[in-house]
């Protein structure tokens, strides 16, 4: 997979102190994005999961939030990830809606094992910087609650 970072102690992107992956390339390009150096899906390094979770083991965090630049642009390796995660915190940030992702057998197997979507791209004209962990009023937070009715 290509990961830009796997960021140590991050207390923006969840609850508590958090460990990010940043997933390389973006499709959704979105005008005022934070993090346009993801955009580009031959950015930052080529990373197994062995590598990941090696880091992650390392950094000794079992709260893990997964970013981008758009983690279900390579979504073989995010389901990969997700799998050897199990049993860890998992926070994800998407520019697609549930909606979108519910079309799709990967991303259902995804949003079954994870334990927060944090849903839709960041528009510009909906800023609001009094939202927790998110950048646009769009945007939603869909715990593993909410995303189990919507799979059943």
């Amino acid at each position: 997979m290509r990961l830009l970072q796997i960021l140590a102690d991050s207390v923006v992107d969840g609850p508590g102190l958090r460990t990010v992956i940043f997933f390389a390339g973006c499709p959704h390009q979105c005008a005022g994005c934070h993090n346009p150096e993801s955009w580009a899906s031959d950015g930052g390094h080529y990373y197994t999961v062995d590598q990941v979770i090696q880091q992650i083991e390392q950094i000794g965090s079992r709260r893990i939030t997964i970013s981008g630049g758009e983690p279900f642009f390579q979504p073989a390796a995010l389901v990969e990830l997700v799998a050897a995660l199990a049993g860890c915190d998992i926070y994800l940030f998407t520019g697609y809606t549930l909606e979108q992702l519910m079309r799709d057998e990967q991303a259902r197997w995804v949003l079954a094992r994870i334990d927060c979507l944090i849903d839709g791209r960041y528009v510009q004209t909906l800023p609001d910087h009094s939202l927790r962990i998110r950048g646009s009023t769009n945007q939603r937070i869909l715990k593993a609650d909410a995303l189990k009715n919507y799979l059943s």
